[in-house]
């Protein structure tokens, strides 16, 4: 699976961006789909997950009620919606794809075996 990040841009704090993440071939819907940042100087990590069919969904702590992850397995493409954004929500974001089981997520990046190339989303107060 080659993964395509895109919609990454510079807003205002309270502002929104909804990134999205093409995937090619026909089993993008047998994988569990991620999105983890990495802000500057920091180490990647993990911000919200979605399972094959799109049923089950997982999101750490800071960005719980802001963000929402979705996917399109017909247009094989997942989305990361992201309101109220804050400064510190600023970092390079990556999809990625995982080989789970129907209904199952993955939160470590280790777990993921496809990654896309990244989107900067830049956040001023």
């Amino acid at each position: 699976v080659q993964l395509q990040a895109s919609g990454g841009g510079s807003v205002q704090a309270g502002g929104s961006l909804r990134l999205s993440c093409a995937g090619s071939g026909r089993t993008f819907s047998m994988y569990g789909m991620g999105w983890f940042r990495q802000a500057p100087g920091k180490e990647r990590e993990f911000v919200a997950a979605i399972s094959r069919g799109g049923g089950t969904t997982y999101y750490v702590d800071s960005v719980k009620g802001r963000f929402t992850i979705s996917r399109d397995n017909a247009k094989n493409t997942v989305y990361l919606q992201m309101n109220s954004l804050k400064p510190e929500d600023t970092a390079v974001y990556y999809c990625a794809a995982a080989s789970v089981s129907f209904g199952q997520v993955r939160t470590t990046s280790d777990e993921y075996v496809y990654w896309g190339q990244g989107t900067l989303v830049t956040v001023s107060s």
